[in-house]
């Protein structure tokens, strides 16, 4: 009995909401090259949760600074939101970010002087919503994490795990496709970081944003749905 099969153009694809072919990343000093990424390849679903693991200076956060557009590689393609990122202007390249990616890092890098409602609200004020759309949408978000209580509070009053919690808030508040993660628990105690672990996952799972994030916590990494390993300037499931 013969069986039927389906023509390729029959069968659907989602779109990554980033990728990257043939990155390489070379620095050149004097007369030093150092080659820190060789032709790397890689596709980050809707939705989706990758690690990327390695030795210090394997070159984890050149590749998470190149896929986020904040470097550009010495040779290979980006693509952010099916965008090609390589050709744009810096200014291109900063309202591409501003709308689909957020970033998160070990330190919080929140404003000392401002609130935790007005660091949340900071990238929506640089795309330039309007000012009630600003806070109510600041506001929903850190009550999503847990700080509906914070709200006033600027950061010297927040405990680390507090902070880390309006620097994600502030990460997801325009409701990016991706949150790019640079070491999210690497400056907190244990239980703060597993904490901050859950909410990671919670989010992942009711907003469908994807989380890459390069990170040494063996625990966190384990909690994704792939762990890609930087190998001699290679990536590696």
């Amino acid at each position: 009995m013969a069986v039927e099969q389906k023509p390729i153009n029959s069968i659907t694809s989602i779109e990554p909401v980033i990728s990257c072919r043939g990155v390489t990343k070379v620095f050149v000093e004097e007369k030093n090259r150092l080659e820190v990424l060789r032709g790397i390849d890689l596709s980050i679903e809707p939705g989706g949760r990758v690690a990327i693991v390695g030795s210090s200076g394997s070159g984890k956060s050149t590749l998470l600074n190149i896929l986020g557009g904040l470097d550009q590689p010495s040779e290979g393609e980006i693509h952010i939101g099916g965008q090609l990122v390589n050709n744009m202007t810096e200014n291109q390249r900063a309202l591409l970010r501003n709308k689909s990616l957020g970033f998160v890092y070990q330190f919080h890098h929140l404003l000392a002087e401002f609130s935790a409602l007005e660091n949340v609200a900071m990238p929506l004020l640089m795309g330039k919503r309007p000012l009630s759309e600003v806070q109510q949408r600041a506001r929903d978000i850190l009550v999503r994490v847990g700080l509906e209580k914070r709200l006033e509070h600027k950061p010297s009053q927040l405990s680390g795990g507090e902070r880390q919690r309006v620097a994600i808030a502030r990460s997801l508040v325009t409701e990016p496709q991706t949150v790019l993660m640079d070491e999210p628990t690497g400056n907190l105690d244990r239980h703060t970081a597993g904490e901050i672990q859950s909410l990671m996952l919670e989010l992942n799972t009711n907003l469908n944003t994807a989380f890459v994030v390069v990170t040494h916590d063996h625990q966190l990494a384990e909690q994704m749905d792939r762990v890609l390993r930087i190998d001699d300037g290679l990536l590696v499931d």
